[in-house]
């Protein structure tokens, strides 16, 4: 079996596979569940420098990284390779757990990390390059948004977790923000775990769950709770329709 790919291209290739190289991911990459491959920019490069920016047309501070180069870096890792490309970009659709989701169903991803003041808009264009944002806030590079991305697909492959209950009961996997957690001392500096939780009854335990989940997103994320309203009210049969056939 083929393991899912990530192949990174970026100026700094020393950074990974930094934070993936441990845990789950980190095991899960020794195995041959999935495999890293970075390409170094500046290596596509045809000036004895290694230059790879510019200065932008219109004026401006910063650099851009220049269409040539990012162009032959993308034609080599695209070579035989079926992954989605996507560039680490504030601009971009937001990272969710819905995109998570398709991403791991695919071969592997090609993810372009940026540096400076970005990378020339027509290169982009040209390969039909996704943008994907892991926040709405702006990084140093892309690398660090990059593992970000990885690290929520990884998690998802066959076999890393090891409890598909595990991944079915965490945060947004229905939409909502994940209920709270316990576990021994039943009485911690006098709070006390819900008694629910003690009673052993699961279809108790379940609804507790379930209604503090939705406390909790309704509460906090106001943009969640209204999508997941949405998609209920969708979900549901129309009032009466329950039980008829046709005749």
């Amino acid at each position: 079996m083929t393991s899912w790919c990530a192949k990174i291209l970026t100026l700094f290739p020393g950074m990974f596979p930094g934070m993936l190289g441990y845990s789950l991911a980190g095991t899960a990459l020794k195995k041959g569940t999935w495999s890293l491959e970075t390409l170094d920019i500046r290596d596509f490069s045809s000036d004895k420098h290694r230059n790879v920016d510019d200065t932008p047309y219109g004026g401006g501070a910063g650099l851009v990284l220049m269409p040539e180069v990012i162009d032959k870096a993308l034609t080599a890792a695209r070579q035989d390779f079926a992954g989605r490309v996507i560039y680490l970009s504030p601009r971009g659709r937001l990272l969710d757990q819905a995109l998570v989701e398709e991403l791991v169903q695919g071969p592997g991803v090609v993810l372009l990390c940026g540096r400076f003041e970005g990378v020339d808009q027509r290169v982009l264009e040209a390969h039909a390059v996704e943008e994907v944002s892991v926040g709405d806030y702006v990084l140093s590079g892309g690398e660090p948004a990059a593992q970000v991305l990885l690290d929520a697909c990884i998690r998802l492959l066959p076999g890393v977790m090891g409890n598909e209950e595990t991944v079915a009961e965490e945060s947004f996997s229905d939409g909502l923000l994940e209920y709270p957690h316990y576990t021994k001392p039943a009485n911690w500096q006098g709070r006390q775990v819900p008694e629910v939780l003690l009673s052993g009854h699961h279809g108790k335990v379940a609804d507790w769950r379930r209604a503090q989940a939705e406390a909790i997103t309704r509460e906090r994320r106001p943009d969640l709770w209204e999508r997941y309203l949405s998609r209920s009210s969708r979900a549901s049969p129309p009032q009466g329709s329950q039980g008829k056939t046709n005749k």
